[in-house]
């Protein structure tokens, strides 16, 4: 027997959600336990800040510009490289459990295998997975948790946020949050920890499995079960370190590029991140904040007792000792940072590191250490193969995760490029300490037409931010943690910008192709 292989994700989960990695709310004794005993990385980078491209990197090894799904509503490649096809190729049973998200999930059709497998009573083969059960943030779409719940419990599927509902909820009236009724053990987070169990326990006790759990949450909308509220009281939470009160928040992003200010203040839209251009960052109020950041510890504490239903189950197979578990989240969250919520195309910590866990398996002998030096989520395909025995492939980007410091790590990159006409193309460096993103312009003939989403939401949405090119972001994360002062025009650190901006398209991936135009918004 070889060793059996876990990796699990979160959805829009921010490094220092976990007490392993500072968080002072939420308690995840579970992951911070294997952050102890594995490796614990300190600098771990998205290649996309977005779900489809960046879940997309973790199957393939290979960063966006290299694999295709460069913007979310774009399906991944039929032919496109799939973890679970290499390590099925050498006898590994494989399944994929939750969220997966390769292909657009909103496209109300089936199109796609996403829509089609749950629609079919099928649960595979799908992407190299003998197995797929998936699942998305409630029971909206076509999928195997929103058909089980729509079918079996219609009462508490009435409970949960509908899509792009702009009516405010909770006790401070914010967008897509709820006290959701539905009982815990049909919320999504226990429903993806029971059918993982359910697949390990159809296993034999001899054979190599690779299974990828993929919790939905905490991505908005924000609706875990009401039942959990006691958990975190929203009113007794401080702001976020990272929160800017209106005044400063003006004066802060009126020093960053134009689309950073636009959404704040609602004379532009977020519309590849926020969803609901209804919403207007300037107008929420702290307490809006605080009662997000303490749904969000919740749904994180409930992801983290989930883990625990999944590792004791392993643990009664006696399968403990020779399991790798692998925990990290598809990209971050603003929660409140520079008066912010959601993701979308703006490169800072917030949203570009994430947790990044690996507790290798005990019987290889691997020391407990903490890595500094970064490294992204390609780098999880080549890590895996490595466990498996398997070559990973020439074609994947990512290297095998180094297990102590020293490796020689330098950099990360983050791309981004935009799904909607609005054309905004960001290539960003992490070395040295430094970010640095490069602005190009505007793409002017790909993308979605705004207008046309404009028609489908029944609104006028506001005008696209120009960028001729020459615009940038530069931090200096020793002296700027918060990444609060952009540097891009500062006469002392030009030369740096220079190194910078050149190493970064030194070692930017070529596009694979032409693109592949989106199919839906996500």
């Amino acid at each position: 027997m070889g060793r059996k292989i876990l990796l699990i994700t979160t959805d829009q989960q921010r490094w220092d959600a976990l007490g392993c990695n500072g968080g002072e709310v939420a308690r995840t004794p579970v992951v911070d336990l294997l952050a102890a005993d594995g490796i614990r990385y300190e600098r771990p980078y998205v290649q996309n800040t977005i779900c489809m491209p960046s879940r997309a990197t973790i199957l393939t090894g290979q960063h966006p510009r290299t694999h295709g799904l460069v913007a979310s509503g774009i399906p991944l490649a039929e032919d496109a490289l799939s973890i679970a096809s290499l390590v099925g190729s050498v006898g590994y049973k494989t399944a994929i459990v939750g969220k997966a998200h390769f292909e657009p999930v909103l496209a109300g059709d089936l199109r796609f295998a996403e829509n089609r497998l749950a629609a079919e009573d099928s649960t595979g083969p799908y992407r190299g997975f003998d197995h797929a059960e998936l699942a998305v943030h409630g029971p909206a779409g076509m999928n195997h948790y929103a058909k089980w719940l729509n079918e079996h419990h219609p009462e508490a599927a009435a409970g949960f946020v509908k899509p792009l509902d702009p009516t405010l909820g909770g006790d401070t009236g914010v967008p897509e949050l709820v006290y959701n009724p539905v009982p815990r053990e049909l919320y999504h987070t226990d429903w993806v920890a029971e059918r993982v169990t359910a697949w390990l326990d159809s296993l034999d006790d001899d054979c190599d499995w690779f299974c990828w759990m993929s919790f939905p949450d905490p991505h908005h909308p924000w609706d875990p079960p009401a039942s959990e509220r006691h958990r975190v009281n929203w009113r007794d939470l401080d702001l976020p370190e990272g929160y800017l009160a209106p005044d400063e928040a003006t004066e802060v992003l009126g020093q960053k590029p134009g689309h950073w200010l636009a959404w704040y203040d609602g004379s532009g839209a977020n519309l590849e991140g926020a969803c609901m251009p209804s919403v207007v960052p300037s107008r929420l109020t702290e307490d809006n904040f605080r009662e997000v950041n303490a749904i969000v510890h919740i749904s994180n504490e409930l992801v983290d007792e989930a883990c625990c239903r999944v590792l004791d189950a392993i643990a009664a197979r006696d399968w403990s000792d020779d399991t790798d578990v692998f925990y990290t989240a598809d990209h971050g969250e603003f929660q409140g940072d520079y008066g912010l919520l959601y993701k979308g195309p703006y490169h800072v910590d917030a949203l570009m590191r994430v947790p990044l866990i690996w507790r290798p398996a005990p019987s290889a002998g691997v020391d407990p250490a903490v890595v500094s030096e970064p490294v992204g989520l390609q780098d999880l395909a080549p890590t895996i193969c490595s466990i498996a025995g398997v070559p990973a492939p020439e074609e994947m980007d990512g290297e095998t995760l180094p297990t102590r410091p020293g490796s020689g790590r330098e950099r990360a990159l983050v791309d981004w490029e935009s799904t909607l006409d609005t054309g905004y193309r960001m290539r960003t460096l992490v070395r040295d300490g430094w970010i640095c993103t490069a602005y190009e312009a505007n793409a002017t003939d790909w993308g979605l037409p705004t207008a046309m989403l404009g028609q489908m939401l029944g609104i006028e949405l506001p005008a696209r931010i120009e960028f001729e090119g020459t615009e940038g972001e530069l931090y200096n994360l020793a002296e700027d943690p918060l990444q609060m002062v952009n540097r891009w025009d500062d006469p002392a650190a030009a030369s740096v910008r220079s190194d910078l901006v050149a190493d970064l398209y030194d070692n930017l991936p070529p596009l694979s192709g032409p693109l592949t135009p989106p199919q839906g918004i996500a």
